[in-house]
């Protein structure tokens, strides 16, 4: 008796598709209902009057203007991660061990919530405090809060490779000297200057497999996740980093800080246009209060839906065109495909989404897309 080894391999592989479908579908659903537990938490904590209660008690304290928003934001985030806590422990904890995608345990895990939550207050207190300082000093505040928080934002991406990236991971220069060339060989034939070639140990926290370019100026450098280094082949590690040194040859960075730019400007002059007829429907009088500021957030969140869409299209397009380019640098498409095909298998990626998902949901194009993007190169 015979086996049919082709049969096998096709079972494998529906398998292997289906557990993606089911693993892509209840992270959307998750997704959608943070969303909307977020949004919920706030209007409650608006219309409830909690923020205006919460102003109260922070005020009883005679504290100084700028300790007062530390207090304020401190106590409110605080109550928002404690009520997500469920939905946050379930979506990042136990789904990822349920598709095995982590070996990480529950204590590691607190310890990254913690620190994630320490680095998102210090943020947002520098943005909260620029925000109310401005506000209370321009009379086109909305103009100049803009300028702040993009400038910030670019500052952050430059500083993330040598501050924040190393309180979640551990990196080293990778000891792989022919892998090193090959990299900086290409870097130099797509004219990208690089400080270094860096392993971050990725496996302690997640199964999946990453590389990416990050920094700005000087700050630039190539990082591989160990669950990507040790897989796969020094071509198909080409592939991929042609694609993410193709994004800076073809100028995306600066053209999504535009496009998070013109999204963070739109925000703030709705803010400026509306806030005034949405106060009232909270019993608040002025934006210049603490207890406005979930109302900030709220506009944020709200106008962050609307464009959505469109900022997945925009990056779906950069995308192609970095799939494209680092497709004709490496000239391998079969290293592209071979790429692509494990990434798939590795992270469980729905590899061909229903169009309203795409349209939502994918920054990228699914798997199969570019699959044939390769093919008919």
């Amino acid at each position: 008796m015979r086996l049919c080894a082709n049969c096998a391999g096709v079972v494998f592989v529906d398998k292997m598709a289906d557990l993606a479908r089911s693993y892509s579908h209840r992270k959307y659903a998750l997704s959608i209902i943070d969303l909307a537990y977020s949004l919920t938490l706030i209007l409650i904590f608006l219309g409830s009057g909690f923020s205006l209660s919460l102003e109260s008690w922070v005020n009883n304290f005679g504290l100084v203007n700028y300790l007062r928003s530390a207090l304020f934001l401190l106590v409110a985030l605080l109550l928002y991660y404690l009520l997500s806590l469920p939905l946050n422990f379930y979506s990042s904890f136990i789904l990822e061990h349920r598709f095995n995608l982590t070996k990480q345990r529950v204590s590691a895990w607190w310890m990254d919530q913690l620190k994630s939550a320490g680095l998102a207050y210090i943020i947002l207190l520098i943005l909260v405090l620029s925000f109310y300082w401005i506000l209370g000093n321009f009379s086109r505040w909305w103009l100049a809060a803009s300028v702040f928080w993009i400038f910030f934002s670019v500052v952050l991406a430059k500083l993330t490779p040598v501050l924040i990236i190393p309180l979640f991971f551990k990196y080293k220069k990778i000891d792989d000297e022919i892998l090193r060339q090959k990299i900086f060989d290409l870097a130099a034939k797509m004219r990208i200057k690089l400080l270094d070639v860096f392993q971050i140990d990725f496996s302690k926290k997640t199964l999946k497999a990453n590389a990416a370019f990050t920094g700005m100026g000087k700050t630039k450098r190539v990082l591989l996740a160990d669950t990507l280094k040790d897989k796969y082949t020094h071509d198909e590690i080409e592939v991929i980093l042609a694609h993410e040194f193709a994004h800076y040859r073809l100028g995306h960075m600066l053209k999504l800080v535009i496009v998070n730019s013109l999204v963070i400007l739109a925000t703030f002059y709705l803010i400026f246009r509306t806030s005034s007829y949405v106060l009232g429907i909270f019993n608040l009088d002025y934006l210049t209060r603490l207890a406005s500021l979930p109302l900030i957030f709220l506009y944020f969140i709200f106008f962050g839906m609307i464009t959505q869409p469109l900022e997945a299209f925009i990056s779906r397009c950069f995308e192609r065109q970095a799939d494209s380019l680092a497709l004709k640098v490496t000239a391998n498409k079969t290293a592209f495909i071979s790429l692509m095909e494990k990434l798939a298998a590795q992270n469980l990626a729905d590899r061909s989404p229903h169009p309203v998902i795409k349209f939502f949901f994918f920054t990228h194009p699914p798997i199969d897309e570019r699959i044939e993007l390769a093919k008919d190169k």
